[in-house]
Formats: structure tokens, C-alpha cells, sequence
């Protein structure tokens, strides 16, 4: 049964959607989900992800927090930038020195980072530890690498490592 089914609730999540996304239950869509949610699944297995170990989820929820509340933030300050711009702004890349080197916990960084609006992961080098970020307004490099390793980086070494 593994065989068939390597990822369960993947392929369930899988198939749930693609019905929601259908909004039909007749025989044709359903197959069609049934075939991509298995291919979902075998898929998944073929990646050999590793198991998930979550040490602190009072750190995590308050970290979804902070993460709400910045992305929310950085919206309002992208908005403003493009509404009102002005030539003193800058944008620019920083290298921020990380000792993260969890893979999951980096993968969760760049998520962060990625969504939040006015900044991008650009590169990571594993063996110096360094991250390339780029800032759309880049005023004070230091509070970027302050913000960088005190409000992500710590929480996710307390949650993953």
C-alpha cells in the first residue's frame, strides 16, 4: 500500500483541490484528479524529503506572527515607494552572514524573505554562509542584517534546529 500510496494525505490534498477546482464530481474529472493526485504523491517520494522536526511551536506561531505583521508592513512601504517616489531612495543588495544551515530552515527563510514584499533571496553560498539579499529601499544595511538574523534567523534555529 505505501507503494501506491507514499504520501497519503499529499495525494488526498491533491485530489480534494482538483474536485474543488472542477466543481464537478462526475466520473471524468474525478479520474483525472485521482491520476494526478498519485502522481503527486510518487512524485513527492522521488524528492525523499526529510522528516520535519518542529522543536518549538510557541516560537513558530509567534514567528507567523512577526511574519504577518512585516509582510503586511513592507506592502504599505512598497506602496508608498511606488506612489510617492523620490530620488534619494535606493535599492541595492546586502550580504547578510547566516548561521543557519538547516535546509528546511533556510527553505523557510527564503520563503519569508521571498514574500515579503521590497526584498529577494538572490543566492545563499552554503560554504561561507553568506545570503545576497536585494532591498528595493535600502536605507540602513545594518538594521537589514539586524532584522535578517533577530527576527528570522534566531526563531528559526530555536524551531529547527
Amino acid at each position: 500500500m505505501r507503494r501506491l500510496l507514499p504520501h497519503p494525505y499529499m495525494s488526498a490534498s491533491l485530489f480534494l483541490m482538483w474536485m474543488l477546482m472542477n466543481e464537478s464530481v462526475s466520473p471524468g474529472p474525478a479520474l483525472l484528479g485521482l491520476a494526478f493526485a498519485l502522481l503527486g504523491g510518487w512524485a513527492l517520494a522521488m524528492l525523499q524529503p526529510l522528516p520535519l522536526r518542529i522543536r518549538r511551536w510557541g516560537t513558530a506561531l509567534r514567528l507567523a506572527g512577526v511574519v504577518a505583521v512585516d509582510i503586511a508592513r513592507s506592502n504599505l512601504g512598497v506602496a508608498l515607494v511606488i506612489l510617492h517616489p523620490r530620488a534619494d531612495r535606493r535599492q541595492g543588495f546586502i550580504r547578510i552572514p547566516l548561521a543557519l544551515r538547516n535546509d528546511t530552515a533556510l527553505a523557510t527563510l527564503a520563503c519569508i524573505l521571498t514574500a515579503t514584499p521590497g526584498t529577494a533571496w538572490v543566492e545563499f553560498d552554503r560554504e561561507s554562509g553568506v545570503l545576497l539579499l536585494h532591498v528595493l529601499d535600502l536605507i540602513d544595511e545594518e538594521s537589514w542584517v539586524r532584522i535578517v538574523k533577530g527576527r528570522y534567523e534566531q526563531p528559526l534555529m530555536e524551531i529547527f534546529q
